[in-house]
């Protein structure tokens, strides 16, 4: 058993970067996350993959951020609970809240904080009736490093961030790189769309639009995907990997069941402080839904930041809080 002034649910970016900003207030976090290790998708997904917003880094490894995270909230002596998801949260007599975890860890706060990202997550998987038999033997949903595709042929399938960005990353490791995608445009920022098209025009990467993949054969192993592309027959294109980059199908899990107010399996809060109809929970990062909300970790960090000085009210509604730069709020910031 535990207890703590705020219970983070999620260790991910967001969860760590809010036990930074709760330190400099001397509240205690205790994180609880699904996964083995902290970090969130930025660990389980693309440990590798460049990040380019985050404010002073031109670029960071997702792995190095973590890192760096880690590293920053040291000195406040987070305590974690790995591995273990996130079950029945329940309001106990004396207003705090208890959570038990899916193997019976019990903790207590008076504050939770769900920084679950996207909650529990699975791969959009592309309607390909064989494509289980190739899981793991050369269909891939997520990179988690790219030396993997290195001289190999591969092919990437989808129109956002992440089918546009691993394929520029690919462009200078795999032998040969395709972006396969069922429009003429794509949805992703524009200067990633910029990239790739110069990439396509120097033949770093060939691009396939008006065409999807349906299906896939191998013997064992991928060896090509058939392609239906507007206005030909249906072809075999040689690969080695299919990287199907559809996103991520976002499900709450338990947490749907706590009473909060949710849309589109997220959690509504008010941008005020991130707070949502319930006392006491908040919700920030991915997880949290308002109008005008951008799925960006800086964002999040903002959110944390906002969050944790409605937190101290809450814990300590007598007490006043006086807001300091770190610059000046003592040793380092944190005493």
């Amino acid at each position: 058993m535990f207890k703590t002034d705020i219970l983070i649910i999620g260790a991910g970016p967001v969860g760590l970067f809010t036990v930074f900003e709760a330190g400099l207030l001397k509240l205690k976090c205790h994180l609880v996350d699904s996964l083995g290790q902290p970090g969130g998708q930025l660990t389980e997904i693309y440990p590798k993959k460049p990040i380019y917003d985050i404010p002073g880094y031109p670029s960071v490894l997702a792995s190095d951020l973590v890192a760096n995270l880690m590293n920053q909230i040291e000195p406040f002596k987070p305590e974690f609970t790995l591995g273990e998801r996130a079950e029945r949260l329940e309001k106990t007599e004396d207003n705090l809240y208890k959570l038990t975890t899916s193997k019976g860890t019990i903790i207590y706060a008076p504050v939770v904080a769900i920084a679950g990202g996207l909650g529990c997550f699975e791969p959009r998987k592309p309607p390909i009736d064989n494509i289980d038999h190739f899981e793991d033997k050369g269909v891939d949903y997520i990179i988690k490093d790219p030396e993997k595709y290195r001289g190999k042929k591969v092919l990437v399938a989808g129109g956002g961030d992440s089918a546009l960005d691993w394929s520029i990353i690919l462009s200078d490791i795999a032998a040969e790189v395709a972006l396969i995608h069922r429009r003429t445009s794509f949805r992703g920022a524009l200067d990633s769309v910029e990239k790739v098209m110069e990439l396509a025009n120097n033949g770093k990467i060939h691009l396939i639009t008006n065409a999807q993949a349906i299906g896939l054969n191998g013997n064992g192993v991928l060896q090509e995907v058939i392609i239906e592309e507007e206005g030909k027959d249906n072809y075999p294109y040689k690969a080695d990997h299919f990287i199907p980059l559809f996103g991520l199908a976002p499900k709450l899990g338990s947490i749907a069941d706590w009473g909060l107010e949710i849309k589109d399996n997220a959690i509504v809060v008010d941008t005020y402080d991130y707070s949502t109809d319930v006392p006491g929970i908040y919700a920030i990062g991915d997880i949290n839904t308002y109008p005008g909300k951008l799925k960006l970790i800086l964002c999040g960090f903002h959110e944390g930041t906002l969050m944790v000085q409605s937190a101290f009210k809450y814990i300590y509604p007598d007490q006043k809080l006086s807001f300091k730069y770190t610059t000046v709020s003592g040793v380092n910031g944190f005493e």
